[in-house]
């Protein structure tokens, strides 16, 4: 395991997710307006969330190869490659990424992690 690999990719997905929490923000109340959004605020909108989105994908899916620890990486990794929506994705960021970035869970250090320097 590379930890310091890891807690750069938590740290860029926070920060990407907060982005795109912003964008949305923006993009979602464009789709109520009565008239068309202004292109600009839309434009804003996708440039903040887009870049977040396409993150968690390619976290989730380095997140199951790398550091999965469970007994169902077959299913997983099924539902995350054949799954188009990225509801299985949501759910795996909560079940195991978060976890993982705060080394809690199944995701906590173990004794022969810590013996290993790892």
């Amino acid at each position: 395991m590379r930890p310091k690999l890891w807690q750069w990719r938590f740290r860029w997905l926070q920060r990407l997710g907060t982005a795109a929490l912003l964008g949305l923000a923006i993009l979602v109340p464009c789709v109520f307006m009565e008239r068309m959004a202004p292109l600009a605020l839309v434009l804003t909108g996708m440039v903040l969330f887009v870049p977040g989105a396409i993150y968690l994908l390619l976290v989730t899916m380095w997140h199951w190869k790398d550091r999965y620890r469970g007994k169902h990486s077959d299913l997983w990794g099924g539902l995350i490659l054949l799954e188009t929506t990225g509801w299985f994705k949501l759910v795996y960021l909560f079940r195991h990424i978060i976890p993982d970035a705060r080394g809690t869970g199944r995701y906590a250090p173990s004794d022969e992690v810590l013996k290993t320097g790892d």
